[in-house]
């Protein structure tokens, strides 16, 4: 059997893949069968117009021979066929020359590679591979390597990229591969299956599912899993085969989580129309669980190896999927954890959410919100850094007014990378509106202050959004629109967030104003226009430390607009100091999920 190809792509599989697997990773990795005389086979042609370079990758199998081999060449697309032919001709010879010898064969007296056409005959002396591939019919062409036959097949649906799978593979939890991109294809023709084997050299796999995502088994512990997917598009053309093997075997599970406690609740995503559930989490980025301070003092009682992204990301994952929500509002999420996992997980089906990312000024975490595209069109969404848009935007004007006078205030609050995220959603079937809004304030012991600020500046923004939403969409009411905000506010309920949420009012004499002595706001007071209330009350604890153990976060909602029809229980205190404080073996976060079921009311 043979295979050749053509491709203009990356040429270098540790560029493609990463260079942190145990084997080899061959495009051309899974052959069936054996080689006949004569049998004909198919060439990949693969030509990207913003270079002139062509790679050349080819498996030449031969059993008469004893030889399983891919070469891989880089010609230039100009360069003559037969110039690159000859170079083709001399690899294969030095190869079986070693093959041969190795194996006491004998060598064959010729050695034929070359391309042959009813149009050209054998001669294309005078022609390049861009004249063939770009300018000329290739559908009568053939290559002969040998007495094997290849016919030409031009821009295959490919898998263009394929990153890493985890190095932390759990017992009962899904996994998946990230970064997976197709060219000239898509998912949905495409075949994923899943092997395992003891060791990662085996020759015999066992097939173990089927899918991009697999629910890892007990029945898996201590194998390697192997990936291996066909990419396909609706033509019903296949591409070369990739595979990728995990780099360590399947552990354990860590045991029975809290949350897959707190999922019993939510078993069935909600069927009714004017029904939401939402979903508030802090995932705690891995730019500061892995960081000295970390490990050092803020999570000296966990492990290093639970404070690890590989061995966090399963768990949160699959706490995220298991309360099938309808509405993710995520702080602390690590760019590239939204890019190549959350989305890799979430976009796809079954669950098919979209996911916006805000990140937090130049930091390489913020907020992002997931919403279902089954329950929900996305009419706008909108990302404000709010330090540097305080004193720039006219809405934010009488209040920045009050307090830039205090020049340290002044500064301090607009050199915040805090971030607000906000997502207008209609829900589908119906003519109620629904704006998200997601936020993670500023933290620092002296700054209730500053926090206070930011979410007064957040709310004027939101209201503006609100009245400019009704305005452009020609939103017939205003109980047609409500707001739901979520985050992590850095606020416990005695401080003056919850009292402006809840009550719509921070007093001047609050005590969050003189949080800082030379920064002290003076003669301001907030109002917002919204009656909200929280999902969840004034919990004892949403976030739970050995330095620091309260409630940080909440599901606010327009309790005029919206009622809450149930919340998932939180963790008992002694769940969460089992193992001292979270996160833990079983806890991948600081703080734990918020998860509540509201219901739109009707006139």
């Amino acid at each position: 059997m043979g295979f050749f190809l053509f491709k203009n792509i990356v040429r270098n599989s540790d560029k493609l893949f990463g260079n942190k697997t145990p084997t080899r990773v061959s495009l051309l990795s899974r052959f069936c069968g054996t080689s006949l005389a004569g049998k004909m086979e198919k060439v990949y042609l693969r030509n990207a117009s913003d270079t002139k370079e062509l790679d050349i990758v080819f498996r030449f199998v031969n059993e008469n021979l004893k030889i399983n081999r891919e070469f891989n060449f880089r010609r230039q697309m100009n360069e003559p066929i037969d110039a690159i032919l000859a170079r083709i001709q001399s690899n294969i010879i030095g190869r079986l020359a070693k093959s041969c010898k190795k194996s006491k064969i004998k060598p064959p007296a010729e050695i034929n590679v070359k391309l042959l056409s009813d149009k050209y005959g054998e001669k294309f002396n005078e022609l390049t591979f861009e004249d063939l591939v770009v300018t000329q019919d290739i559908s009568n062409v053939k290559l002969q390597v040998l007495d094997t036959v290849y016919d030409l097949v031009f821009n295959p649906p490919w898998i263009s990229s394929l990153k890493f799978l985890p190095s932390c593979i759990l017992a009962g939890f899904v996994i998946y591969p990230t970064n997976v991109q197709i060219q000239f294809g898509e998912r949905q023709f495409s075949k994923a299956v899943w092997f395992k084997a003891k060791k990662p050299t085996d020759t015999d796999w066992e097939v173990c599912g089927e899918g991009f995502q697999y629910l890892v088994t007990p029945e898996d512990i201590g194998y390697h899993l192997k990936f291996v997917v066909t990419p396909g598009n609706a033509l019903g053309m296949t591409g070369p085969v990739v595979e990728k093997i995990t780099n360590s075997a399947v552990q354990e599970s860590p045991g029975r989580c809290p949350f897959q406690d707190r999922q019993r609740h939510t078993t069935n995503s909600l069927s009714e129309s004017n029904e939401i559930r939402v979903v508030s989490y802090n995932l705690l980025a891995d730019l500061y669980a892995s960081s000295d301070y970390a490990g050092s003092t803020l999570f000296s009682y966990c492990p290093a190896k639970y404070l690890q992204i590989d061995y966090r990301k399963p768990l949160f994952i699959n706490e995220i999927i298991g309360y099938n929500s309808d509405i993710l509002c995520l702080q602390e999420v690590d760019q590239r954890i939204f890019d190549f996992d959350l989305k890799e997980i979430l976009e796809q089906p079954p669950y098919n959410y979209h996911g916006i990312m805000a990140p937090k000024g130049k930091c390489a975490e913020g907020v992002a919100i997931f919403f279902r595209n089954s329950r929900f069109d996305l009419l706008d969404s909108q990302i404000l850094h709010l330090g540097s848009n305080i004193p720039a935007l006219p809405v934010f004007e009488s209040l920045w007014n009050k307090i830039k006078v205090n020049a340290q205030l002044a500064e301090r609050i607009c050199e915040r990378s805090t971030t607000l995220q906000t997502c207008l959603l209609r829900i589908k079937g119906t003519d109620n509106y629904v704006l998200v809004a997601n936020t993670h304030l500023y933290f620092h012991p002296d700054a209730d202050h500053i926090r206070l600020l930011q979410m007064g500046f957040s709310m004027l923004f939101v209201e503006q959004s609100i009245s400019k939403a009704i305005k452009d969409f020609n939103i017939s009411s205003h109980k047609n629109i409500g707001l739901i905000f979520c985050g992590d506010f850095n606020s416990v309920p005695e401080c003056g967030i919850y009292k402006l949420m809840t009550e719509q009012l921070a007093e001047k004499t609050l005590e969050d104003w003189q949080s800082n002595a030379e920064q002290a706001v003076s003669n301001v007071e907030l109002a917002q226009p919204f009656k909200m209330a929280s999902a969840y009350g004034a919990p004892e604890y949403t976030h739970y430390t050995t330095l620091f153990a309260g409630c940080l976060d909440y599901v606010f909602y327009q309790n005029d607009r919206f009622e809450v029809l149930k919340v998932v229980p939180l963790p008992t205190e002694e769940e969460l100091k089992a193992n001292t404080a979270i996160p833990s073996a079983v806890f991948p976060s600081d703080h734990v999920a918020l998860v509540a079921d509201l219901k739109f009311k009707s006139d």
